[in-house]
């Protein structure tokens, strides 16, 4: 499927972008972006309860913390040393949400991959809302556009190795199982694992067959995250994808399948950042937020936090210079 202004659907009520950034409805309007922000609402459910569950509510909510997590672009903010984007020229959009047909149910996934794909051609870097931990199989597999091997950053409790649920092999039991057979993806690291979810011993045996490095969360916390940097190659280029129910249920409660002693907040910023400056991070998403079960907000205000520190990181890291004469 090619890029076409009606894979999107504008973004709900409240603010109609994240960061109050630029939303722009036809991509095929610019030349160049830098971060682009998407959200994919609906993932390939098992049950035809889960069309529109909860979690298609989430891009939403993350937006509408917007002024929570940043009161202004121009102030300081202490976890990056300055301003968001550190008084440069940064061309930041939203894209609106990827529009669902319930006639059609699995074209949002080609929708979704074509819209990722117009983002790279422009040169952004895509930050995904969920939506549920489907949604990052096509913005996965099109990543292929960048011609190079892509190292798989997974935090969550969960492992997300099923080979099928109800027939169905792309939901949110299967991500990490379809990403590994995509021939851009090399190194996969699974983070935060810990407590009884999904897995069964087969997709144990399956992730370790493949070579997936796979860190419980007491081994993350017993050894600290900046060993676990140090194990993580360098020069890489790094998507990462982020299950809220990884992070530890103090700071994001609002999830179906909280499980404590989850990655902490602090632990979150370190790796987000090491990662901008040891390689090429080239995307995020984060997903499973279920904004019905949120606290004061601190569920979407977690995600947009995670999103600074990587958007201000990259900033600083000069992942968006750009020749003067280039638009």
């Amino acid at each position: 499927m090619n890029y076409k202004p009606e894979l999107l659907t504008a973004p709900k009520h409240g603010h109609k972008s994240l960061f109050y950034s630029e939303y722009v409805s036809d991509l095929n309007t610019l030349d160049r972006v830098d971060i682009a922000v998407l959200g994919i609402p609906y993932g390939s459910p098992y049950t035809i309860d889960e069309v529109t569950n909860d979690q298609t509510n989430a891009p939403t909510a993350v937006r509408q913390a917007t002024d929570r997590a940043v009161r202004s672009i121009e102030r300081y903010d202490f976890d990056l040393g300055g301003p968001l984007m550190a008084g440069q020229d940064i061309r930041m959009i939203d894209c609106g949400d990827i529009a669902g047909d319930a006639r059609a149910l699995g074209q949002h996934y080609k929708a979704a991959e074509a819209v990722v794909r117009k983002i790279l051609q422009l040169g952004g870097m895509p930050l995904v809302i969920g939506g549920d931990h489907g949604v990052p199989i096509p913005v996965i597999q099109a990543l292929d556009e960048l011609g190079e091997t892509i190292t798989l950053i997974h935090i969550d409790a969960h492992l997300d190795w099923r080979e099928e649920v109800n027939g169905v092999t792309d939901g949110y039991s299967s991500p990490i199982r379809r990403a590994a057979e995509m021939s851009h993806v090399g190194e996969i690291w699974q983070i935060g694992l810990r407590a009884n979810g999904s897995a069964r011993q087969e997709e144990v045996d399956a992730a370790l067959a493949y070579g997936a490095n796979l860190v419980p969360a007491h081994q993350l916390h017993d050894e600290g995250i900046e060993s676990l940097l140090e194990r993580i190659p360098d020069n890489g280029h790094y998507y990462i994808t982020c299950d809220a129910d990884g992070v530890d249920p103090t700071i994001m409660p609002a999830v179906n399948g909280p499980a404590l002693g989850g990655v902490t907040y602090d632990q979150m910023r370190k790796l987000i950042q090491g990662l901008v400056r040891k390689g090429k991070v080239v995307g995020m998403d984060i997903v499973e937020i279920t904004p019905k079960k949120d606290l004061n907000q601190i569920t979407a205000v977690t995600a947009c936090r995670f999103f600074v520190n990587l958007i201000g990181t990259a900033v600083r890291a000069g992942y968006f210079n750009r020749k003067k004469d280039l638009k």
